[in-house]
């Protein structure tokens, strides 16, 4: 599951009642009777009514994630993980890029992210969105085209932009390569 969330319209008006207040949850029906009630309840499910989103407009998270942590650290239960590399946000151009130009990550005026498959991305080297910031682009690239790990020029100097690039590797590495 990706969750990409935008508390702008294009044209800049807000979204209404916009995600990154809020919370939800996909849950799958692990029976015929669990996906009745899905439907006895109105709630929203895909095609199939196996599975079914629920959302609540806020997000507690000064007790929310206590709990979380708390689960991970004493009782070793993992609150959410992935099972496999199956889908990325890959830096898109916003306009057209020139040689030289610092990119200035999701929310900036260079790249956007497009959630997609993570064969698609591991295909064409598609640098990810949470990498494109304050990196200089090596060549120049065009508006709406995906930006590649080899347009841009990493900075390996800065600690921390270091460790994600490492994180990112052992991840595609320990995930294969979508």
């Amino acid at each position: 599951m990706v969750e990409v969330v935008s508390s702008l319209e294009r044209d800049g008006r807000p979204v209404f009642r916009d995600l990154r207040w809020g919370v939800y949850v996909v849950l799958e029906a692990s029976n015929d009777y669990a996906a009745a009630c899905f439907r006895q309840y109105g709630m929203k499910t895909d095609a199939s009514g196996r599975y079914a989103a629920m959302y609540k407009p806020y997000h507690l998270i000064g007790l929310e994630l206590g709990i979380s942590v708390l689960s991970a650290a004493l009782r070793g239960e993992p609150t959410g993980q992935p099972h496999a590399f199956r889908g990325d946000v890959a830096a898109v151009a916003k306009r057209d890029l020139r040689e030289g130009e610092m990119l200035d990550g999701e929310g900036g005026y260079t790249v956007w992210g497009r959630a997609i498959p993570a064969s698609a991305s591991s295909k064409i080297g598609a640098l990810p969105i949470g990498l494109a910031h304050r990196v200089a682009m090596r060549q120049d690239v065009a508006k709406g085209a995906v930006v590649r790990w080899t347009d841009v020029v990493l900075n390996s100097e800065d600690a921390q932009t270091a460790s994600a690039i490492e994180f990112r590797r052992a991840m595609e590495a320990a995930y294969g390569r979508g």
